[in-house]
């Protein structure tokens, strides 16, 4: 089968099942979550089991891959290697060193660990941010490089402002503590480096105006984002972490204001729909 039907089946697959794998998977995610927290009615070895949440991750990742597939050419493969290896490598000092997000550890393991890092960790680091280079390109279609570049990290670091409260909650990992519902600010000052990079990484990568005519083209490029605003505005609502909360409802805004996605199951017609 040649690539490119191999793409063309991917986005038929997502298409078709849009619904399921946005708004489905992730609520499904977040009872699972809560069910584990609590500890009732799932069988021990069955809450938070790692290879369960990668799959579920996976699953939710399907529309980015197939959303920016026919674009990975050598130099956005590049891209996303070096984004890749920049992801373990910091990820590796800053849990042994506690450099650049402060001192934490990981409390669950979240699929396989080489050296205290999830074998798995790109799937989790990438979509952060290719998921707010993607939105800043549909909101901001005339910035600046430099515009679209620090608007892009400002939406990974309110990405990260949803993320980390719940995940501190779930027990992922711990901080030992912080002024932020349990994150200290040093995490959001280590995210501003190593969102910088991925993001000017990104940027590098990807041809611009080919990236805004994929996303012009393809519908549910960005229902990975609202995956991730369903679950992780879901699980800060049940740890009572309001202001993550209120940062969620703002995402979703944005992709409300994209007009990528309605709630009732169909996206807006594509031009590959019509």
């Amino acid at each position: 089968m040649t690539r490119a039907r191999v793409e063309a089946e991917l986005s038929r697959l997502v298409r078709e099942n849009r619904f399921t794998i946005a708004v489905v998977f992730p609520l499904v995610g977040a009872a699972l979550f809560v069910l584990s927290h609590e500890q009732v009615l799932l069988p021990s070895w069955l809450a938070m089991h790692p290879l369960l949440i990668l799959f579920g991750t996976l699953v939710m990742r399907l529309p980015l891959v197939a959303g920016l597939a026919p674009l990975v050419d050598r130099k956005a493969g590049v891209g996303l290697l070096l984004i890749t290896a920049y992801s373990y490598a910091i990820e590796y000092v800053g849990v042994h060193y506690g450099v650049p997000y402060g001192e934490f550890i990981y409390e669950l393991q979240l699929g396989p660990m080489v050296g205290g890092v999830p074998i798995g960790l790109p799937v989790f680091f990438l979509p952060l941010v290719l998921n707010s280079y993607l939105l800043v390109l549909l909101l901001l279609p005339r910035a600046s490089r430099a515009k679209r570049t620090l608007a892009a990290l400002a939406l990974v670091l309110v990405v990260d402002l949803v993320l980390d409260p719940a995940a501190v909650g779930l027990d992922f990992w711990d901080y030992g503590g912080g002024v932020y519902y349990g994150v200290p600010l040093s995490n959001y000052a280590g995210w501003v480096l190593s969102g910088l990079i991925a993001v000017s990484v990104v940027e590098w990568s990807f041809d611009r105006e080919a990236l805004a005519d994929r996303l012009a083209d393809c519908e549910f490029a960005l229902d990975d984002f609202v995956s991730f605003v369903v679950l992780w505005g879901a699980m800060n609502a049940y740890f009572g972490n309001w202001v993550a909360v209120a940062l969620a409802v703002g995402l979703s805004a944005g992709l409300v204001r994209t007009d990528r996605f309605d709630f009732a199951g169909v996206g807006p017609e594509s031009p590959e729909q019509s």
